[in-house]
């Protein structure tokens, strides 16, 4: 197996015969999937979506893709393929476009749909082509196959690439649900077509595979939720992604059951699953979606309420309504169901609204203690069917941790994929298919992006670490005024100090240490206003650290007047 190296380069130019493949994000992360491809001096995008932030990206709304390594190529660009609506495969179409507006986008109805509607709120109308399994397009020197694979949102798609200088089948997002709600299975008999045919590199979904055995099937969870509807005594919160066109469908169909009716919350929500409904893939029973503002004329024990938050973000509406900062009032008898799995890194800011729901006296139900949700992906018993299936030359695990890409190409490698053929790369690190053999020959600048609030690119790591700083640790200024004339201090030095149990008299402390380092940097010649700064800050942080153990942020002001 090939592993990227710090030594790593910037790669060489692409052979004549090569096919380049850079993922600008999914490498190494559950989020941001981006892969770009390139032969003949063209490129093709595969996905282009977001991350969402953690708790040590304090102020991010979102985090990009890196488009650094394209955005003086955009006009190389022959078309962006979208393999399926999750936010983190299109949330950042609209950033790209941005860039270059008339990119086509290439995806199934569903995905389009979806990301179009996104884009109108960017007042971008964009250039898509829908497209269906079994379908084929020449996209300039690119040959695209679509084929039909089975994931928790309707409508995915895999690509099989046909190229001059080799094939490359990406799967996306995937499993093998044999009882899926759509009907909609995952094609095998196109995936040993193609294998027939010949996969060159096989771009395979890693987020399962180190969960042995194989998915459970939708229809399973089914009981689950019906059993959560009958036992409720109160109102039914169901939070879920607002994308999860398969879920909502089980929660109406719980609802229906039960007599209820329902009503959803948030804008994502409510437009998301108006086009899936509109377009035929939800099936909304008669008369059983009310508004939200109608809910007071029902009784409590006859009402469901869908809502996004299932990741803990902030700003969601479970968010809100965990800090009573929301217009449902959240109490004892209510029940709220977390339809969702936990994307690695989210548990923290989950577990926190699951911990204030049930403080508010509401029953929680999530997937640890009952069989209320099934993964997206397949796990590794199904990856297997896959290897076996397709017998690809090459290997390179996408969309995952670096453990379970790891998992993934061990599970490669055990089904007879020679291990020099299974190359494991993150964000950046360029792999290069020539003469039938696949291998990394460089890296690319591929960093995060931070959206925050309307500014895009502007954050940086360091910005982000005084945001950590003030979080974490406070901060103290301290304000010296100098008379211009004799260097002597003239008033000051005046201490403020902002997060911090100690009483703020403790702080006085740090004036005669001060004093004493400003004196003796102008007795020995210091009177720039940005040296003596440094000064005091230097002061105050040596005598912080070993008095309060802390490492605050300091904001050192020095006037001479």
């Amino acid at each position: 197996m090939s592993h990227p190296h710090p030594e790593l380069t910037t790669p060489p130019a692409l052979p004549d015969n090569g096919l380049r493949v850079v993922a600008l994000g999914g490498l190494g992360e559950v989020g941001r999937n981006m892969a770009v491809l390139e032969t003949k001096g063209k490129l093709l995008v595969i996905d282009c979506g977001v991350l969402f932030p953690e708790d040590h990206h304090p102020g991010v709304d979102l985090i990009l893709p890196d488009f650094t390594y394209i955005e003086d190529r955009l006009d190389d660009i022959e078309a962006i393929v979208l393999t399926h609506g999750h936010e983190d495969h299109i949330g950042a179409v609209p950033y790209l476009l941005r860039l270059k507006g008339d990119i086509p986008l290439i995806g199934s109805t569903l995905t389009l749909a979806l990301v179009e509607a996104k884009l109108r709120e960017h007042r971008i109308r964009p250039y898509s082509m829908a497209v269906k399994e079994g379908q084929r397009e020449r996209v300039g020197v690119f040959d695209l196959e679509f084929v039909a694979v089975n994931h928790s949102i309707p409508d995915a798609l895999a690509v099989f690439v046909r190229t001059e200088a080799g094939t490359l089948l990406h799967t996306g997002d995937f499993k093998m649900d044999q009882l899926p709600l759509d009907g909609r299975l995952t094609d095998l008999r196109a995936f040993a077509r193609l294998g027939e045919e010949g996969v060159d590199l096989f771009l395979t979904d890693s987020t399962n595979a180190d969960v042995p055995g194989f998915t459970t099937p939708e229809l399973e969870i089914a009981p689950a939720i019906d059993r959560v509807f009958r036992h409720a005594q109160r109102r039914v919160i169901v939070a879920c992604f607002s994308s999860h066109v398969h879920r909502v469908q089980q929660v109406l169909d719980a609802a229906e059951k039960a007599g209820r009716k329902v009503a959803m919350v948030g804008r994502s929500m409510v437009r998301n699953m108006g086009i899936a409904a509109e377009l035929g893939y939800l099936k909304v029973p008669d008369g059983i979606l009310i508004d939200i503002k109608k809910i007071e004329s029902l009784r409590d024990d006859e009402l469901v309420l869908i809502c996004t938050g299932s990741q803990g973000e902030p700003m969601a509406a479970l968010s809100r309504m965990a800090n009573r900062d929301h217009r449902i009032d959240v109490g004892p008898g209510d029940t709220v169901l977390l339809a969702s799995s936990l994307i690695p890194g989210n548990e923290n800011a989950v577990y926190r609204i699951i911990n204030g729901l049930m403080r508010l006296g509401a029953n929680v139900v999530h997937k640890g203690n009952a069989k209320v949700h099934v993964s997206g992906h397949a796990s590794a018993g199904e990856l297997l069917y896959c290897y076996n299936i397709v017998k690809p030359r090459n290997v390179l695990p996408v969309h995952g941790e670096w453990r379970h890409m790891y998992a993934n190409a061990q599970l490669a490698v055990a089904s007879g994929v020679p291990e020099r053929n299974v190359v494991l790369a993150e964000d950046g690190v360029v792999v290069d298919l020539v003469d039938g053999q696949a291998s990394v020959v460089g890296v690319v600048d591929c960093g995060y992006v931070y959206v925050d609030g309307s500014s895009v690119g502007g954050a940086d790591e360091a910005l982000l670490k005084d945001r950590r700083i003030l979080r974490d640790e406070g901060f103290i200024t301290c304000i010296v005024v100098l008379d211009a004339a004799t260097g002597k201090i003239a008033s000051g030095p005046e201490i403020t100090a902002r997060g911090f149990v100690e009483d703020e008299e403790i702080f006085q402390q740090v004036i005669p240490k001060v004093e004493r380092a400003v004196e003796e940097a102008v007795a020995n010649g210091v009177r720039d206003d940005q040296q003596l700064q440094q000064v005091v800050r230097r002061a105050v942080g040596s005598w912080v650290g070993g008095k309060v153990r802390r490492r605050p942020m300091i904001i050192p002001v020095v006037l001479q007047a």
